[in-house]
């Protein structure tokens, strides 16, 4: 992967105020160092705070007739044009003003979560990654995605 070449795009910015539900779409969100995306319940000071999902995995499970909107999986981030999975831990991406380093690829699914009982099936666990910000900035959907130092 070259460094500062275009790898996707934001195709949504999500937000909720309650861990466990679907997010959200919002205009644009402000990533924080040391925290996440301002006014989302999953921010904080840990290795998790900020969610994405490529909307190609998300087609994976509309392929099976049901009707996702981003968000539907409690991402932050919904990206377009990139496997956010194939990303090795420690990748920095510079999502529109923001800086965030990739800290973990999917995770393990809580037995009956929200989303899994209204969707029917999450792709979270197997597709999903996680960041920390690393430097402050708005994101907005359009807004490019690039590999950086």
């Amino acid at each position: 992967m070259v460094k500062d070449q275009i790898i996707g795009r934001v195709k949504a910015i999500n937000i909720s105020a309650t861990k466990g539900v679907v997010k959200n779409p919002i205009e644009r969100g402000y990533f924080k160092v040391d925290h996440g995306l301002e006014g989302d319940a999953h921010a904080g000071n840990w290795h998790r705070q900020v969610s994405l999902l490529a909307s190609e995995s998300a087609d994976k499970v509309r392929a099976a007739g049901l009707d996702i909107t981003d968000g539907r999986f409690a991402e932050n981030i919904t990206t377009e044009g990139i496997e956010l999975y194939t990303l090795p831990v420690g990748t920095r991406l510079q999502i529109g003003e923001s800086i965030q380093e990739v800290t973990q690829i999917g995770k393990e699914c809580h037995t009956g979560c929200a989303i899994k009982q209204t969707v029917g099936d999450c792709v979270m666990p197997r597709e999903g990654i996680f960041t920390k910000v690393i430097v402050n900035g708005w994101v907005a959907p359009g807004d490019e995605i690039r590999v950086v130092d």
